[in-house]
């Protein structure tokens, strides 16, 4: 996404491009090419970036770990940030960034561009408005894993273009090996979640904004998850899950196929919708007009002009810092319980796990000196 995000960005009026970040080399220069940039406007470290007085806002499209420390120095350097999904890699240190994005006043816009799309608007906004009747269940599907790996793995030598020591930042030391950086890093759990955080982060965003739940989440959730048995991945490779919320409200999340779905079913019928289509049971729901209805969602139709246009109005995003972190929440929430074995109650108000120390242990990672939220 770092790429796709430049590119995106510059395709915007009013934006400049003032420098470029990477801790790899190669892609630091590719970056600088598509900005039009020299060197002296590229750095590997992001701290120097952060210490310029001349930027506005960053842009922060690295693996998960890093994205909460870097998001954090961002804020409290006075930038405007957007970040890429999921928000974080644990529930601890999305409530300790949500919580600064708020205190320095900062616009911050998660990478949850679905929110900005017209299926996702128009399927929110009818469920919300009760076309289904009263919202009983949620089925989500997300993808199964898209890359696989060998049994055996053996250390590589580190690349000469990669900081590698700043890559691996926050986590815990590893042997260099291809399969551990860019891409793949997500289906190893010292840097992200799997497919569940991946693609689970944008479709039970999609279920949060329907049910309209987006400042809390569920109080309860229990599954089962299949693990990779050998080799460098350790993230589940299959899961169904099930979250239960206070209003009684229960929400699917299974693996699948494609790029994942959301389906709500109510007493009057049913809204499906992903990036491919939106439909209904009765077929006339999605095609009945929209007006004035009590319950408007917030309309986005770009998500980083969105972003762009609240750095200028200095108004809340259309995912703002709270609803990136819920969601996550809910992702961590699903894998600890996996991790775990067994059924997890959630308190949303203290975020925390009922009377399971084990779990709510499990919602912080100790980071790698220097590196911390301090």
């Amino acid at each position: 996404m770092g790429m796709g995000n430049l590119r995106g960005f510059l395709n915007q009026p009013g934006v400049q491009a003032a420098a470029v970040c990477d801790a790899d080399r190669r892609h630091l220069q590719e970056g600088l090419a598509e900005a039009g940039l020299d060197i002296s406007c590229g750095t590997t470290d992001f701290r120097e970036l952060l210490a310029r007085e001349d930027i506005d806002a960053v842009v922060i499209s690295t693996p998960d770990h890093w994205h909460v420390p870097m998001a954090l120095a961002a804020v409290r350097a006075g930038k405007d940030v957007y970040c890429e999904k999921p928000l974080t890699l644990t529930i601890a240190e999305g409530r300790i960034l949500s919580d600064a994005v708020q205190r320095y006043g900062r616009v911050f816009q998660t990478g949850s561009h679905q929110r900005s799309d017209v299926y996702f608007h128009r399927a929110c906004q009818l469920v919300r408005n009760g076309r289904i009747g009263d919202l009983k269940k949620i089925y989500v599907e997300i993808p199964p894993n898209n890359r696989t790996c060998p049994p055996q793995w053996s250390p590589e030598p580190v690349p000469p273009e990669l900081d590698y020591d700043l890559w691996l930042g926050p986590a815990p030391w590893a042997p260099y090996t291809t399969q551990r950086c860019h891409y793949t890093f997500r289906f190893i759990s010292d840097y992200s979640g799997g497919q569940l955080t991946n693609w689970g982060s944008h479709q039970i965003d999609i279920a949060q904004w329907g049910h309209g739940t987006d400042y809390t989440g569920p109080v309860w959730v229990e599954g089962t998850g299949e693990f990779p048995k050998e080799g460098l991945f350790d993230t589940a490779l299959f899961y169904d899950l099930v979250f239960t919320y206070a209003d009684g409200v229960q929400l699917f999340c299974r693996t699948g196929n494609g790029t994942g779905s959301v389906l709500f079913e109510g007493t009057r019928g049913k809204i499906f919708v992903s990036r491919e289509r939106l439909s209904s049971e009765p077929e006339h729901l999605v095609k009945s007009a929209v007006g004035k209805e009590p319950i408007q969602l917030y309309y986005s139709r770009d998500h980083r002009r969105n972003f762009l246009e609240c750095i200028r109005s200095r108004k809340t995003t259309a995912a703002p810092a709270e609803i990136g972190h819920r969601t996550a929440s809910i992702c961590h929430m699903g894998n600890i319980a996996v991790r775990l074995g067994r059924p997890l109650r959630w308190d949303p108000v203290k975020e925390e796990f009922v009377g399971d120390e084990q779990a709510n242990r499990l919602r912080f990672r100790p980071m790698r000196s220097p590196w911390n939220l301090v």
